[in-house]
């Protein structure tokens, strides 16, 4: 069995989409397959496709219901042991990193990394690791999901567990993670290296549009009532310690730039006797 089974999902980005085949094909390590799932692009994607369709293992250019729907395509087609989902516009950080990431001898269900946020419009990148050990928690995909650009998800897990959810729009992926890790405890591991460079013009701005919605509609699709009202009061006791740290930060932040001797408010402020009344509720 091949290792890894590669998707990509396009629509309409056949330049951000040439980049993405390039840097799966450069990869020194060719035990992979590769698998591309157009959603019927009307602009050159089709073009680029072709131009290095006897590389590909497998391509289909075709109307689908959104994102996920063309992600399940991909995971029906695949055969390997791992999926990894690099979409168009996201490509590997360079053509070695597949060769470094199973020198490893990963075993575990779920593997991820770090991905590298980059903006080609205002030319802005930073590190992005929404999770950054093993010892993952719960809390910690209450706020947060994997990077599904440096993910590798054994394919038993889909077989077992479903696709994701057609329904969604952007969170299908995240639920996935709390159906396998948190309610079925599969094996995790953290690897602390910068797999993909993860391109943040496309989707990103619509996420503020339907996140809130979706996360609190799929939780109540998995989480008892009482527990969810439970996670509910937490994350607004969350937010408002939150709200008192930035205060208390932007404080701080304008004595440093003042010209004002502020060590003695500083070290009061910075007190642990300090912090602990400042965030009592």
């Amino acid at each position: 069995m091949l290792k890894l089974s590669i998707i990509t999902v396009n629509l309409n980005n056949a330049n951000g989409l040439e980049k993405t085949i390039i840097s799966v094909l450069n990869q020194t390590n060719k035990d992979f397959e590769y698998i591309i799932i157009d959603g019927g692009s009307s602009d050159n994607s089709l073009q680029v496709i072709n131009s290095f369709s006897n590389q590909l293992t497998y391509w289909v250019s075709e109307k689908d219901n959104g994102i996920y729907n063309a992600m399940n395509k991909g995971i029906n087609r695949a055969c390997g042991e791992y999926c990894l989902f690099l979409n168009s516009g996201d490509y590997l950080i360079n053509q070695e990193i597949l060769k470094y990431i199973f020198s490893f001898n990963i075993t575990e269900d779920i593997v991820t990394g770090a991905v590298i946020a980059f903006s080609e419009l205002n030319k802005k990148t930073h590190l992005l690791s929404k999770i950054t050990s093993s010892d993952i928690t719960l809390s910690d995909l209450f706020v947060a999901s994997l990077n599904h650009q440096a993910t590798f998800i054994k394919r038993s897990l889909f077989t077992r567990y479903g696709l994701y959810e057609e329904k969604f729009k952007i969170i299908s992926d995240w639920i996935f993670t709390l159906k396998t890790i948190v309610l079925n405890n599969v094996t995790f591991r953290y690897l602390d290296v910068a797999v993909t460079l993860y391109n943040i013009d496309g989707r990103s701005g619509s996420v503020s549009e339907y996140y809130t919605r979706e996360n609190l509609s799929g939780l109540k699709e998995l989480i008892p009532p009482r527990i969810l009202a439970d996670y509910q009061t937490g994350y607004i006791h969350a937010v408002k310690r939150m709200k008192k740290y930035l205060l208390f930060w932007t404080i701080f932040r304008i004595l440093n730039l003042c010209t004002i001797n502020y060590d003695s408010i500083s070290k009061r402020i910075l007190s642990q006797r300090h912090i602990k009344r400042l965030f009592r509720e």
